[in-house]
């Protein structure tokens, strides 16, 4: 019995091995993307929409992708429109009753503009930034980062 365990072991692990392998791999360094140029940008929020390419197993795919970007001083700050709560999308300023702030609809969660929640709402931490290079006057985003305060 053990033999045949053994041999059957034998047989089966690189079939095993040939349909996780994909799943497996290392994921990669993510590519950078270009979104903006610099000078687009304000001191409000502005939301970007940009293309990135996925490749999730077995498949690669363009999938779009949101930032909310803007200007403070000479920084400039890109932030994930994924709301932290619940995952739902973050507006900017728009709801009359908290004005600049950043609103997600699904559950009453609010961001300051920073991306920093409001206490005593849903949220239990800030949004997410992206990690973001500036060359040549292009604003490139790669993945977001996960952010436990501001």
């Amino acid at each position: 019995m053990g033999v045949g365990g053994f041999m059957a072991a034998a047989m089966i692990s690189p079939m095993v091995r040939f349909a996780l392998d994909p799943a497996l791999e290392a994921a990669g360094e993510s590519d950078f993307v270009s979104v903006a140029t610099v000078d687009q940008l304000t001191e409000e929020p502005q939301r970007f929409t940009f293309q990135v390419t996925v490749e999730d197993a077995w498949y690669t795919s363009d999938q779009s992708r949101t930032a909310w970007i803007y200007r403070e001083g000479d920084n400039i700050i890109a932030l994930s429109p994924t709301c932290t709560h619940m995952g739902c999308v973050v507006n900017w300023d728009t709801n009359e009753e908290f004005p600049n702030q950043f609103f997600c609809p699904c559950h009453d969660g609010r961001f300051e503009k920073s991306g920093q929640n409001v206490p005593n709402t849903p949220p239990t931490r800030p949004l997410d930034v992206y990690d973001m290079e500036v060359r040549d006057g292009t604003i490139y985003l790669g993945r977001p980062i996960q952010r436990n305060s501001v």
